[in-house]
Formats: structure tokens, sequence, C-alpha cells
């Protein structure tokens, strides 16, 4: 990883992408009082209502911490050096999980300064709901992040996990839900908490029955750690599978 300028290109870019969340807020609305809602969006980025950039570009460096070393054809002098696949495999995991968990959590120090700027100050950081909520971004970071990894291994590359970890959450998912309103479709309903990355999301949200309304479907959702649960176990079995496929497959 501090072999590759991308990884700190993406960590900047990520640190960046957030930052302008609080900063862009702070310019617009300082002189309105701060409301849970809008200290959870500062401090997470806007993850939790619009993209989740640091989770996307820790996700891309997840990516090319396996998928790069089929693209440059250094696996198999990794291989070389390290001939036990799991070691390896685990060793990797180890250190990318790292690199997110302290990158995420920088960020939210980076955000809660920007916030402290305004407003002088950021109340109910460690009061629930928002604690959970923040709590949830970190995981829901390095969950997002790991999927990425096991998919550049599971593809031996990066384009092809690049369009999985785009196209999965922005449309796919989104596909799902929309036509889960649709009287014909109504079948769809049950799927929706076992969508991975809108379960995920659900680490995040302050407000956990905010989808629930009259005329709305049900759809029955986990709480906020089973729906955690629902994301962690859909990035285990992509690890799994590479993990498995890795053991067994020429580099």
């Amino acid at each position: 990883m501090t072999t590759l300028r991308s990884t700190y290109w993406l960590i900047g870019i990520g640190l960046l992408c957030s930052l302008a969340i609080p900063v862009i807020a702070g310019i617009a609305v300082s002189d309105d009082p701060l409301i849970p809602e809008t200290v959870a969006a500062g401090l997470n980025g806007g993850a939790a209502f619009g993209i989740p950039f640091l989770a996307v570009f820790m996700a891309i460096i997840g990516i090319f911490a396996t998928g790069h070393e089929y693209r440059h054809g250094t696996i198999q002098p990794t291989l070389t050096a390290l001939p036990q696949r799991s070691r390896l495999i685990a060793s990797k995991i180890l250190v990318v999980s790292a690199v997110t968990v302290a990158v995420t959590v920088f960020s939210m120090a980076l955000n809660a300064l920007a916030m402290l700027v305004f407003w002088g100050e950021v109340p109910g950081l460690f009061e629930d709901p928002l604690r959970s909520a923040l709590l949830g971004y970190v995981v829901y970071t390095l969950i997002y992040t790991l999927a990425g990894l096991g998919l550049g291994l599971l593809f031996r590359g990066v384009p092809s996990a690049l369009v999985v970890i785009f196209l999965a959450p922005l449309i796919i998912e989104n596909l799902i839900f929309g036509l889960s309103f649709l009287p014909m479709a109504d079948w769809l309903v049950p799927v929706v908490k076992f969508l991975p990355f809108s379960s995920g999301a659900r680490l995040m949200s302050l407000n956990l029955m905010e989808m629930s309304g009259e005329g709305m479907p049900d759809f029955d959702y986990f709480g906020r750690w089973g729906s955690g649960g629902v994301f962690a176990v859909f990035a285990a079995l992509i690890i799994a599978a590479a993990w498995i496929l890795f053991k067994k497959r020429d580099a």
C-alpha cells in the first residue's frame, strides 16, 4: 500500500470530500443551532444521506490492495517471498483494516474540528443515538473496504471489482428498492432488508424508523447491528470465496 501513490491520493481525496460537507454546512447554516442530524451528517461527511465518499475511496484502496497484484504481475514475486497464501491474505486484511479504521477516525476528528470552527461546539458526541451512529459509520466504512478487497481478489483484477462496488449500491439496490413500491412487484418487499449496501447504511442512521410511514411497504428492517450483520455476511462471503479460489488457482 505504501508503494502505491494512489493510496495517498485516494485517502487525501476521501478526506477532502468528507470534510467539504461540514465546511459547506458551516458556511451555509452556521447561524442555526446544531441538531443531531446535522452533527451526524457533518461528522460522517454526509455518508448517511448521500454518497459515502470516504467509504468508496477506501474500498478502491481495498481493491487495489489485491487487484493490483494481478494487474501489474506482482503476485508471483509476492508469493515467492511469502508462499503461505492464507498468511498473505490475512496480512492484507489486517493492514487494510487498520488503515481504514485509522483514516475513518481521523476523518471524523477533522470534521469535528471544522464544526467547532463554525459552531463552537459538537453536542451529543458521546451520547446515543449519535454515538452509536458514529461507531456504525466506522464499521460501515470497514466492511465496505473489505468487500472491495475481496472483490479485487475474487476477480483477480481492478476493473470488474470497481464495476461491482459501484453498480451494486448505486443502481441494482436502488432499482430493487424502487420496484418494491409497485403492487406487481410487492414480492420484493421482504428482499429489501437483505440488500447488503442498503442494510449497511442503517449502521449510520440516527432514526432507524425513518423509512416507515403511511402508504409505504413494511420492509421489516433489522436493527442497526442486525442490518450491519447483513452487510458483514455479504463481505465475508466474498472474502471466503476469494480466499478459497486463491488457494486453489495458479498465480
